[in-house]
């Protein structure tokens, strides 16, 4: 590699200052001859030869790190899955010990979600406060305040340009993720709001609330478009299904609800549990044929939809 004359003088100086500071005054002499190096070196070169060796190095490893993922994710686009033909089902749950623990937090966290770009995961607080970190190096970046209550459910749309979050205090906000502002806040729900998620076109947001009601707001109005009333008690989490076209809801009443977005009605209730529903969620595609395994001959409570499973 061919440097240019002042990169060939910068890294003399660094050179230089490198001897002298390590007490090598023979060598320093003759260097200082053969590099025709005049007079004393500025202080700016002070430490810099270790601070370029040591950076370097943690490029290497970057690197090697970067290319060992490559090839993870090479074997893995190959095989048409993770690499997880060698290892038993035991050995797919992530073991102890954890790879960085993310403090800050003064309250209890209610929801983690990662960024569906970035190496960024967002995480919900009873502190009333939104924070972001990197996941990869375990550092904290910023926190989002805003809210006044408890943050209950954090969502991002399919860009990750957009944040969604609800509250205790009755709202709900959206955050430009690229300049961390808050650029909407949406009324209209009478309770504490529990859970919020975006339509897969991100032009709409769903929530659920303590008010047992359901709604839809547009994301560039800020306008509630749609309220699904039925539930008798909290509606504690809602989920949209991969195509847009149903919601599924669990409540305080102990039933799981399955609306269609179109008409607001109520396509299916389902009444097996015995206490509170405070969970819900869509099936993967993908995993439609393992469930059928499970279920056997046998009646379940999975239940299968034109548009998914739950």
């Amino acid at each position: 590699m061919v440097l240019s004359q002042r990169q060939r003088d910068e890294l003399n100086k660094a050179i230089a200052d490198y001897l002298r500071s390590n007490g090598y005054e023979n060598a320093l002499a003759e260097f200082h001859k053969e590099a025709d190096l005049g007079g004393d070196v500025e202080k700016k070169y002070n430490g810099l030869l270790e601070k370029k060796w040591t950076s370097v190095i943690r490029l290497q490893k970057k690197v090697m790190d970067l290319e060992s993922k490559l090839n993870e994710a090479e074997r893995e686009f190959h095989s048409g899955g993770p690499t997880r033909d060698k290892r038993s089902p035991t050995e797919w749950i992530p073991r102890p010990p954890e790879r960085y623990s993310l403090q800050g937090h003064r309250s209890p966290i209610t929801r983690v979600v990662l960024h569906p770009v970035y190496s960024v995961v967002v995480s919900s607080s009873e502190d009333a406060t939104i924070k972001v970190w990197d996941y990869e190096t375990g550092d904290y970046e910023r926190s989002l305040k805003g809210h006044t209550d408890a943050v209950q459910d954090v969502a991002f749309d399919h860009t990750g340009k957009v944040l969604a979050s609800c509250s205790a205090d009755m709202t709900i906000k959206l955050w430009d993720f690229t300049s961390y502002e808050c650029v909407k806040t949406m009324h209209g729900h009478d309770h504490n709001v529990s859970s919020i998620s975006f339509m897969p076109s991100g032009d709409f947001v769903v929530s659920s609330s303590r008010d047992k009601t359901i709604k839809m707001w547009e994301v560039a109005t800020g306008y509630c478009v749609k309220t699904f009333a039925g539930h008798r008690e909290w509606v504690r989490m809602v989920k949209v299904n991969p195509d847009g076209s149903l919601l599924a809801s669990a409540s305080n009443d102990q039933t799981v609800r399955v609306w269609v977005v179109a008409t607001k009605e109520c396509k299916l209730e389902l009444r097996e549990h015995d206490h509170v529903v405070e969970c819900i969620n869509w099936a993967p595609e993908n995993a439609h044929t393992t469930i059928n395994e499970a279920i056997g001959a046998e009646v379940s409570c999975t239940h299968s939809l034109e548009g998914g499973k739950l």
